[in-house]
Protein backbone atom coordinates (compact mmCIF):
# COMPACT_ATOMS: atom_id res chain seq x y z
CA UNK A 1 0.00 0.00 0.00
CA UNK A 2 1.21 3.50 -0.82
CA UNK A 3 1.75 5.88 2.08
CA UNK A 4 1.67 9.61 2.72
CA UNK A 5 2.71 11.67 5.73
CA UNK A 6 0.81 14.78 6.69
CA UNK A 7 2.56 17.42 8.80
CA UNK A 8 -0.14 19.77 10.03
CA UNK A 9 -2.30 21.01 12.86
CA UNK A 10 -5.11 19.10 14.53
CA UNK A 11 -8.67 20.37 14.03
CA UNK A 12 -10.87 19.41 16.98
CA UNK A 13 -13.98 19.73 14.81
CA UNK A 14 -12.67 17.13 12.35
CA UNK A 15 -13.23 19.13 9.19
CA UNK A 16 -9.73 20.34 8.40
CA UNK A 17 -6.10 19.72 9.32
CA UNK A 18 -4.76 16.32 10.29
CA UNK A 19 -8.24 14.85 10.59
CA UNK A 20 -9.25 15.90 7.07
CA UNK A 21 -5.93 14.69 5.67
CA UNK A 22 -6.24 11.22 7.18
CA UNK A 23 -9.88 10.85 6.10
CA UNK A 24 -9.01 11.93 2.57
CA UNK A 25 -6.02 9.64 2.18
CA UNK A 26 -7.97 6.69 3.57
CA UNK A 27 -10.89 7.19 1.18
CA UNK A 28 -8.44 7.43 -1.74
CA UNK A 29 -6.70 4.20 -0.77
CA UNK A 30 -3.50 5.58 0.73
CA UNK A 31 -2.20 4.83 4.24
CA UNK A 32 -1.74 8.10 6.15
CA UNK A 33 0.77 8.82 8.88
CA UNK A 34 0.98 12.14 10.69
CA UNK A 35 3.18 14.58 12.53
CA UNK A 36 1.07 17.07 14.47
CA UNK A 37 2.43 20.62 14.64
CA UNK A 38 -0.31 22.33 16.64
CA UNK A 39 -3.48 21.50 18.50
CA UNK A 40 -6.35 23.84 17.75
CA UNK A 41 -9.54 24.27 19.73
CA UNK A 42 -12.01 25.08 16.98
CA UNK A 43 -15.41 24.37 15.57
CA UNK A 44 -17.39 25.52 12.53
CA UNK A 45 -17.71 29.06 13.93
CA UNK A 46 -14.01 29.73 14.35
CA UNK A 47 -10.69 28.97 16.01
CA UNK A 48 -10.85 29.41 19.79
CA UNK A 49 -7.23 28.64 20.65
CA UNK A 50 -3.99 27.35 19.11
CA UNK A 51 -1.42 25.39 21.10
CA UNK A 52 1.85 24.80 19.25
CA UNK A 53 3.79 21.65 19.98
CA UNK A 54 7.50 21.98 20.65
CA UNK A 55 9.90 21.67 17.73
CA UNK A 56 11.31 18.58 19.46
CA UNK A 57 7.87 16.94 19.52
CA UNK A 58 7.41 17.61 15.80
CA UNK A 59 10.89 16.34 14.97
CA UNK A 60 10.47 13.13 16.99
CA UNK A 61 7.18 12.34 15.22
CA UNK A 62 8.77 12.84 11.81
CA UNK A 63 11.82 10.77 12.70
CA UNK A 64 9.69 7.90 13.98
CA UNK A 65 7.69 7.83 10.75
CA UNK A 66 10.63 8.22 8.39
CA UNK A 67 12.63 5.39 9.93
CA UNK A 68 9.75 2.90 9.92
CA UNK A 69 7.05 3.82 7.35
CA UNK A 70 8.81 6.16 4.90
CA UNK A 71 6.15 8.07 2.95
CA UNK A 72 5.71 8.00 -0.80
CA UNK A 73 4.64 11.66 -0.58
CA UNK A 74 4.51 14.37 2.10
CA UNK A 75 1.95 17.10 2.72
CA UNK A 76 2.74 20.14 4.86
CA UNK A 77 -0.21 22.08 6.19
CA UNK A 78 -0.59 24.37 9.20
CA UNK A 79 2.76 25.42 10.65
CA UNK A 80 2.23 28.46 12.82
CA UNK A 81 5.69 29.11 14.29
CA UNK A 82 9.11 29.94 12.90
CA UNK A 83 10.87 27.24 14.94
CA UNK A 84 8.51 24.50 13.74
CA UNK A 85 8.97 25.59 10.12
CA UNK A 86 12.75 25.30 10.44
CA UNK A 87 12.41 21.93 12.17
CA UNK A 88 10.28 20.52 9.35
CA UNK A 89 12.67 21.78 6.69
CA UNK A 90 15.63 20.28 8.52
CA UNK A 91 13.94 16.89 8.84
CA UNK A 92 12.98 16.82 5.16
CA UNK A 93 16.34 17.93 3.78
CA UNK A 94 17.22 14.41 2.61
CA UNK A 95 13.73 13.40 1.53
CA UNK A 96 13.52 12.77 -2.22
CA UNK A 97 9.78 12.19 -2.73
CA UNK A 98 7.15 14.79 -3.68
CA UNK A 99 6.32 17.44 -1.07
CA UNK A 100 3.03 19.35 -1.27
CA UNK A 101 2.96 22.59 0.71
CA UNK A 102 -0.40 24.12 1.55
CA UNK A 103 0.58 27.56 2.91
CA UNK A 104 -2.24 27.75 5.45
CA UNK A 105 -2.46 31.34 6.65
CA UNK A 106 -6.14 31.91 7.49
CA UNK A 107 -8.98 29.53 8.35
CA UNK A 108 -12.22 29.48 6.33
CA UNK A 109 -13.82 31.31 9.26
CA UNK A 110 -11.28 34.14 8.88
CA UNK A 111 -9.19 33.23 11.93
CA UNK A 112 -5.42 33.68 11.44
CA UNK A 113 -3.40 30.45 11.63
CA UNK A 114 0.11 31.62 10.68
CA UNK A 115 1.99 33.98 12.98
CA UNK A 116 3.12 37.11 11.15
CA UNK A 117 6.79 36.61 11.97
CA UNK A 118 6.63 33.03 10.65
CA UNK A 119 5.40 34.03 7.19
CA UNK A 120 8.83 35.14 5.98
CA UNK A 121 10.39 31.91 7.27
CA UNK A 122 7.79 29.85 5.43
CA UNK A 123 8.70 31.66 2.20
CA UNK A 124 12.44 31.37 2.75
CA UNK A 125 12.70 27.86 4.22
CA UNK A 126 9.70 25.71 3.25
CA UNK A 127 8.80 26.98 -0.22
CA UNK A 128 12.17 25.95 -1.73
CA UNK A 129 11.84 22.31 -0.58
CA UNK A 130 8.30 21.91 -1.93
CA UNK A 131 7.45 20.14 -5.17
CA UNK A 132 4.03 21.80 -5.39
CA UNK A 133 2.47 24.68 -3.45
CA UNK A 134 -1.31 25.19 -3.25
CA UNK A 135 -2.21 28.74 -2.15
CA UNK A 136 -5.73 30.11 -2.48
CA UNK A 137 -6.24 33.62 -3.86
CA UNK A 138 -5.66 35.48 -0.54
CA UNK A 139 -2.59 33.38 0.22
CA UNK A 140 -1.21 33.87 -3.29
CA UNK A 141 -1.68 37.64 -2.90
CA UNK A 142 0.49 37.51 0.21
CA UNK A 143 3.13 35.42 -1.54
CA UNK A 144 3.46 37.86 -4.45
CA UNK A 145 2.45 41.06 -2.57
CA UNK A 146 -0.12 41.93 -5.23
CA UNK A 147 -3.90 41.82 -5.58
CA UNK A 148 -5.48 39.17 -7.82
CA UNK A 149 -8.81 40.19 -9.35
CA UNK A 150 -8.93 38.34 -12.70
CA UNK A 151 -8.13 34.92 -14.10
CA UNK A 152 -5.23 36.42 -16.06
CA UNK A 153 -3.78 37.81 -12.82
CA UNK A 154 -4.28 34.39 -11.24
CA UNK A 155 -2.25 32.83 -14.05
CA UNK A 156 0.49 35.43 -13.65
CA UNK A 157 0.53 34.78 -9.89
CA UNK A 158 0.98 31.04 -10.44
CA UNK A 159 3.85 31.73 -12.86
CA UNK A 160 5.55 34.17 -10.49
CA UNK A 161 5.29 31.84 -7.49
CA UNK A 162 6.62 28.94 -9.58
CA UNK A 163 9.53 30.97 -10.92
CA UNK A 164 10.38 32.72 -7.63
CA UNK A 165 10.49 29.49 -5.62
CA UNK A 166 11.32 26.89 -8.29
CA UNK A 167 8.17 24.86 -7.62
CA UNK A 168 4.96 23.92 -9.39
CA UNK A 169 2.24 26.32 -8.22
CA UNK A 170 -1.49 25.71 -7.98
CA UNK A 171 -3.36 28.95 -7.33
CA UNK A 172 -6.84 27.96 -6.25
CA UNK A 173 -9.90 29.94 -7.32
CA UNK A 174 -13.26 30.12 -5.61
CA UNK A 175 -12.64 33.45 -3.88
CA UNK A 176 -14.81 35.87 -5.82
CA UNK A 177 -13.59 35.34 -9.39
CA UNK A 178 -16.74 33.57 -10.63
CA UNK A 179 -16.44 29.85 -11.34
CA UNK A 180 -13.98 27.86 -9.23
CA UNK A 181 -11.00 27.94 -11.60
CA UNK A 182 -7.71 26.56 -10.31
CA UNK A 183 -4.52 27.39 -12.19
CA UNK A 184 -1.57 25.01 -12.15
CA UNK A 185 1.73 26.24 -13.53
CA UNK A 186 4.51 23.65 -13.89
CA UNK A 187 6.21 25.16 -16.91
CA UNK A 188 2.86 25.09 -18.68
CA UNK A 189 -0.51 26.56 -17.71
CA UNK A 190 -3.24 24.08 -16.80
CA UNK A 191 -6.80 25.20 -15.98
CA UNK A 192 -9.21 23.20 -13.85
CA UNK A 193 -12.74 24.57 -13.83
CA UNK A 194 -15.79 23.64 -11.80
CA UNK A 195 -18.99 25.64 -11.21
CA UNK A 196 -19.35 27.38 -7.88
CA UNK A 197 -21.67 25.43 -5.59
CA UNK A 198 -24.29 27.15 -3.46
CA UNK A 199 -23.06 25.62 -0.23
CA UNK A 200 -21.57 27.65 2.66
CA UNK A 201 -20.17 24.50 4.24
CA UNK A 202 -16.65 24.49 2.86
CA UNK A 203 -14.56 24.14 6.02
CA UNK A 204 -11.40 22.21 5.26
CA UNK A 205 -11.54 22.36 1.47
CA UNK A 206 -7.94 23.57 1.15
CA UNK A 207 -6.60 20.89 3.50
CA UNK A 208 -8.64 18.25 1.71
CA UNK A 209 -7.49 19.28 -1.76
CA UNK A 210 -3.81 19.34 -0.82
CA UNK A 211 -3.99 15.98 0.96
CA UNK A 212 -5.88 14.49 -2.00
CA UNK A 213 -3.15 15.77 -4.35
CA UNK A 214 -0.50 14.30 -2.06
CA UNK A 215 -2.33 10.97 -2.01
CA UNK A 216 -2.58 10.89 -5.80
CA UNK A 217 1.11 11.75 -6.12
CA UNK A 218 1.89 8.88 -3.75
CA UNK A 219 -0.15 6.63 -6.05
CA UNK A 220 2.08 7.63 -8.98
CA UNK A 221 -0.04 10.20 -10.80
CA UNK A 222 1.56 13.23 -12.46
CA UNK A 223 0.97 16.63 -10.83
CA UNK A 224 -1.55 17.55 -13.54
CA UNK A 225 -3.45 14.29 -13.12
CA UNK A 226 -3.28 14.53 -9.32
CA UNK A 227 -4.78 18.02 -9.33
CA UNK A 228 -7.55 17.03 -11.77
CA UNK A 229 -8.60 13.98 -9.77
CA UNK A 230 -8.35 15.82 -6.46
CA UNK A 231 -10.46 18.75 -7.62
CA UNK A 232 -13.17 16.32 -8.74
CA UNK A 233 -13.10 14.61 -5.34
CA UNK A 234 -13.40 17.91 -3.44
CA UNK A 235 -16.20 19.07 -5.75
CA UNK A 236 -18.14 15.88 -4.99
CA UNK A 237 -17.49 16.28 -1.25
CA UNK A 238 -18.91 19.82 -1.29
CA UNK A 239 -21.81 18.90 -3.59
CA UNK A 240 -22.88 16.14 -1.18
CA UNK A 241 -24.37 18.88 1.00
CA UNK A 242 -23.27 17.75 4.45
CA UNK A 243 -24.58 20.21 7.05
CA UNK A 244 -22.96 20.08 10.49
CA UNK A 245 -22.49 22.83 13.06
CA UNK A 246 -23.63 26.44 13.24
CA UNK A 247 -20.99 28.09 11.05
CA UNK A 248 -18.96 27.05 8.01
CA UNK A 249 -19.49 23.30 8.26
CA UNK A 250 -17.20 20.58 6.90
CA UNK A 251 -17.43 18.86 3.54
CA UNK A 252 -18.15 15.13 3.33
CA UNK A 253 -14.79 13.39 3.04
CA UNK A 254 -16.54 10.01 2.94
CA UNK A 255 -18.53 10.87 -0.20
CA UNK A 256 -16.78 8.06 -2.09
CA UNK A 257 -16.69 5.41 0.61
Amino acid sequence: MKTMMTIAGSDSSGGAGIQADIKTATVLGVFATSAITSITAQNTTGVKAVYDLSPEAVASQMTAIMEDIPPDAVKIGMVSSEKIIKTIADNLKDYEGPVVLDPVMVATSGSPLLKEEAEATLKEVLMPIATLVTPNIPEAERLISKKITTIDEQIEAAKKIAEDYDVAALVKGGHGLGDAVDILYDGEVHRFKKPMLDNPNTHGTGCTLSSAITSHLALGYSPEEAVKLSKEYVFDAIADGLNLGHGHGPINHMVRR
